[in-house]
């Protein structure tokens, strides 16, 4: 089966520099571009799901609780598309309300590997995480400040030049 280099791209940061918030900006481009507006997308329950992670791991449970929440609630109800991406459904479920458990009980984060069933998928993975110079699977680096604490240190310069050009745009507008 052939899937969008972008959900690889997103397993591979997933599994490989659990760079969590870069599963995020992967997966939201991609969406943005085949389900624009479309809330309820798989697509939206795997950026939610990472977003999730991305707060347990650095001690935000309650950004965690309401992201992993509509993960949850956005996935349960994919099975058959979750199904051919190559992930185990019901372990994937299982999984994220484990997760869920955890946040409530503000236990500290543990990285996960989501339940890919499709070996082509998993060596295709493997294969370009070696390439980014990753360990497929590896735990995350807990004292790698900059991965924990991405979104606080990255240069935003291009987002706030955006948001200035959109509100002079909308100024300018008889």
């Amino acid at each position: 089966m052939s899937y969008p280099a972008e959900y690889i791209d997103y397993l591979v940061e997933f599994h490989g520099s659990r760079d969590y918030f870069e599963c995020h900006e992967i997966l939201e481009e991609y969406w943005k571009e085949v389900s624009p507006g479309e809330r309820d997308s798989h697509w939206v329950g795997f950026i939610q799901l990472a977003v999730a992670l991305y707060h347990q791991r650095r001690g935000n449970f309650n950004g965690a609780a309401k992201t992993i929440k509509k993960a949850r609630e956005i996935l349960s109800k994919k099975e058959d598309v979750i199904t051919e991406l190559g992930i185990n459904p019901l372990e994937l479920l299982d999984m994220i309300t484990l997760i869920e458990k955890h946040i409530h009980n503000q236990t500290p984060y543990q990285s996960i590997t989501l339940p890919l069933t499709d070996t082509e998928l998993i060596k295709a993975c493997q294969t370009s995480c070696e390439n980014a110079g990753f360990s497929w699977c590896m735990p995350s680096n807990l004292n790698n400040n900059e991965l924990i604490h991405r979104h606080t240190l990255r240069d935003r310069t291009e987002v706030i030049e955006e948001r200035n050009r959109q509100l002079r745009l909308r100024r300018e507008k008889p």
